[in-house]
């Protein structure tokens, strides 16, 4: 194992060398900038399945690539700067953007609507606990104590960024470890997306406070009514519209082509109009793969293996037949969620490592910061567990702990407040170390929990 780990670091060494050399052969010229891109791309990517070893310690993946992206992005205080420029690298951001909507589009796949409907009331009052309580506690509790000469916006502002949940570090830990459809996973996957729905709102709500003074309760009402309508009609429309929009589109093909570009595109227009709808596109890509069932795809072709496979076993007796094809006819059915997986392991990878990139270790070098974050970690972490309270007869620690991460969510709130001038710096960086604590912990809780447990698949 010594010797393999050695291995790994030489070729890691290698290749920071050769990415030195090519980038001061290349360099200033913007001419250089798509090229550069693309050796950076690669060269991250490489590096991602490097860091998949995290896995060979009982650790998700997501776990090796988050930190895989914040050691990448705080080289530069040992003085390597090559992968600074990734950062806010527009078609890298885009790609990793890209890289969320379709992990929400697979966890949709492999979600089963009808599980979904089972934990629905629990997944609504898991999500209502989950927003009430953290910002209840930021916004008149720990604001006012800890920071207590800012403004009530600001407090507003830490209560709204604490009610984030990042449902895709969550999604991605329970489908790593292949827990993806226990009904714990799908009680705070329901949770995550109503969280988000109501989080989005508070959001809304607050930024309109701090921007016009007030809001009435017709644009409260208003906003919410806009955020259930799009969710219910979606779901409705998919169920009913997919099965016409399948059959329509094998008369002209029935290839996988056509069959990856139906589901592809089913993903995009839900992600596009739930941003439409003033929603996350992550809320819409999750619909999207909630609704496209295997029987939307029945007048399509199976890929030729499986049909070989069909033909072949035709000779054999009744009792391996019927084995064989229970086995063949499951792959038939998943073979979308097959056809997704690639591109997949492409975009998926970089919303973490990115994510990851743009976190500053240097914001936890003043002591007094670091203090109040791990205060405000703490309350993070609290108010989201209680919430675990209100699944039923599940295991309650592993619902409240999957409510836990802030992610890229978290972020995007504290930038929004930093925007409008609400927010500090020193205040931002305090919510970004919640972030990143919050974000990197849940994993090996989860993972650990699951294992402890020993959960099957339901």
């Amino acid at each position: 194992m010594k010797m393999k780990f050695k291995n790994y670091f030489i070729f890691i060494l290698i290749l920071i060398s050769l990415t030195s050399s090519m980038v001061l052969a290349a360099g200033n010229n913007k001419e250089n900038d798509a090229v550069i891109t693309i050796l950076g791309l690669a060269i991250i990517l490489l590096l991602v399945r490097i860091s998949s070893l995290i896995e060979r310690f009982g650790q998700p993946a997501v776990l090796g690539e988050l930190l895989l992206g914040i050691i990448l992005g705080n080289l530069s205080l040992f003085g390597f700067y090559f992968f600074d420029q990734f950062k806010q690298n527009p078609i890298l951001l885009f790609l990793s953007e890209l890289g969320v909507i379709i992990l929400l589009f697979q966890i949709g796949l492999e979600s089963n609507i009808q599980k979904m409907k089972e934990v629905g009331i629990r997944a609504f009052l898991v999500a209502c606990i989950g927003v009430i309580s953290p910002f209840i506690l930021g916004t008149y509790i720990i604001g006012p104590k800890i920071f207590p000469d800012l403004s009530f916006n600001a407090y507003l502002f830490l209560g709204a960024t604490l009610t984030a949940t990042s449902v895709g570090i969550t999604a991605r830990v329970f489908q790593d470890l292949k827990k993806i459809n226990i009904p714990e996973a799908q009680i705070v996957l329901g949770a995550a997306v109503i969280d988000d729905v109501l989080g989005l709102i508070i959001l809304a709500i607050v930024s309109a406070i701090v921007t016009v003074g007030s809001i009435n309760i017709d644009e409260i009402i208003f906003i919410s009514l806009k955020a259930l309508i799009f969710l219910i009609a979606s779901v409705i429309f998919g169920i009913y519209s997919s099965p016409y929009i399948g059959k329509f589109l094998s008369k002209i093909n029935t290839g996988l082509g056509m069959k990856y570009t139906m589901a592809i595109s089913f993903c995009f227009i839900f992600s596009y109009l739930a941003h439409k709808f003033g929603l996350a596109p992550i809320v819409g890509a999750f619909a999207a793969g909630l609704v496209l069932d295997p029987v939307h795809f029945k007048y399509f072709k199976d890929p030729e293996i499986i049909e070989d496979i069909k033909k072949e076993i035709q000779a054999l007796n009744q009792k391996t037949k019927e084995k064989l094809l229970s086995i063949v006819n499951y792959h038939s059915v998943h073979h979308i969620e097959d056809l997704i997986r690639p591109t997949s392991l492409l975009f998926v990878p970089l919303f973490f490592v990115i994510t990851g990139m743009n976190v500053n270790l240097s914001a936890m070098l003043d002591v007094s910061i670091l203090i109040q974050s791990l205060i405000i970690t703490v309350i993070a972490i609290l108010s989201k567990v209680v919430a675990g309270l209100a699944a039923g007869k599940v295991n309650k620690l592993l619902v409240g702990f999957g409510m836990v991460p802030r992610g890229e969510v978290g972020l995007i709130f504290a930038a929004i407040g930093k925007n409008l001038n609400v927010i500090s710096e020193e205040i931002f960086s305090i919510i970004v170390v919640t972030v990143i604590l919050t974000t990197l912990l849940t994993p090996p809780i989860l993972a650990f929990i699951l294992k402890k447990n020993k959960y099957n698949e339901a």
